[in-house]
């Protein structure tokens, strides 16, 4: 595992500076840049690649990346996914074009296939199908019988989650979670949502006073968790829909005098570089952002090297990563 010097080394920055960078301190006054060098570095060293280089064609690959470096940053998902991504195309030696939202067809002729990373409106995915490439979408898979895709079961991962909590004697069960809006105003809901509100329904025990939703940043989640934690009768658990939003319930928690997990037990989504860093660590779902990366890849040079004209979907498993943000308690 590595730890917070060899991240430092690697970023050309102090360890303090590291430090403060992984657990979101918005009192740090450090340019976008050095923070993206500071997470790409503790991705990059926490990455490992189990293939070696082999000789094929080289091919040449758009990538397509909906989101601002504002948006990755805040959320550092995609960063990882995208690290890998660009780590497995460099090792297979293939040529890599990043495509801009301006591009033409002309400016994709030498292109020979597409990989898109983020969340993709209509419009956008029209624009793609008129490329008239081999499409790889990560996260989403917006037509079957159009693109490959490399997914995450949500509906499975949250699950695991829920029932983890009730073999813990949790009944009181929080979500914090957000929304994606697109250009036009469009607004779509987290799966994590829509399956905690079921899975609880279900079992008697949903409370809509439990449920906030918001941004998946940890401003939001410091506002949201501060909602909860005041409650006259608060959650004894909280899942949030990702890692960077515990970090700032970690935060509400510190300044109420909430301890974790001996006041309130939490459990994050998607396994971030700095999950490991925060005290207490903390329990989440791991996403294997890695391989998602590393699949998608492979599945394009498998359809350019074959010509395959069947779409694949491939879906990669999670995993509970327990450490020490949540404990079992009496059942109420």
């Amino acid at each position: 595992m590595a730890t917070i010097k060899d991240i430092a080394d690697k970023a050309n920055v102090s360890i303090a500076t590291v430090s403060r960078v992984l657990n979101y301190d918005e009192t740090l006054n450090v340019t976008d840049e050095t923070r993206q060098r500071v997470f790409e570095a503790a991705e990059q060293l926490s990455y490992q690649l189990s293939s070696k280089k082999r000789r094929k064609r080289k091919f040449k690959i758009g990538l397509y990346y909906s989101y601002s470096l504002e948006e990755e940053l805040n959320d550092t998902y995609y960063l990882s996914i995208r690290v890998a991504l660009e780590k497995k195309l460099e090792l297979e030696g293939l040529k890599m074009y990043r495509i801009r939202g301006g591009d033409s067809p002309e400016h994709l002729r030498s292109v020979d296939g597409i990989i898109c990373l983020g969340f993709f409106i209509k419009e956008d995915i029209e624009r793609i199908a008129a490329f008239q490439k081999p499409v790889v979408f990560i996260d989403s898979s917006p037509n079957e019988d159009l693109f490959d895709s490399v997914v995450i079961d949500f509906h499975k991962a949250t699950r695991k989650v829920l029932n983890y909590l009730l073999e813990l004697g949790h009944t009181r069960i929080a979500f914090i979670g957000g929304v994606d809006t697109d250009r036009h105003g469009n607004r779509y809901y987290d799966l994590r949502q829509e399956v905690f509100e079921q899975f609880l329904e279900s079992k008697g025990l949903f409370r809509p006073n439990y449920l906030k939703i918001g941004g998946y940043n940890p401003k939001d989640g410091y506002i949201l968790s501060k909602q909860l934690l005041e409650l006259e009768e608060r959650p004894t658990a909280v899942f949030v829909a990702n890692d960077t939003i515990a970090v700032g319930l970690y935060k509400a928690c510190s300044e109420l005098g909430c301890r974790i997990p001996e006041d309130i037990s939490v459990i994050g989504f998607n396994d971030i570089s700095a999950a490991q860093f925060m005290m207490p660590p903390l329990t989440t779902i791991r996403l294997n952002t890695e391989f998602m990366g590393e699949t998608a890849v492979t599945l394009m040079q498998e359809r350019l090297m074959s010509g395959r004209d069947i779409c694949l979907k491939v879906t990669i498993p999670t995993k509970l990563v327990v450490r020490e943000s949540a404990r079992e308690i009496e059942c109420y």
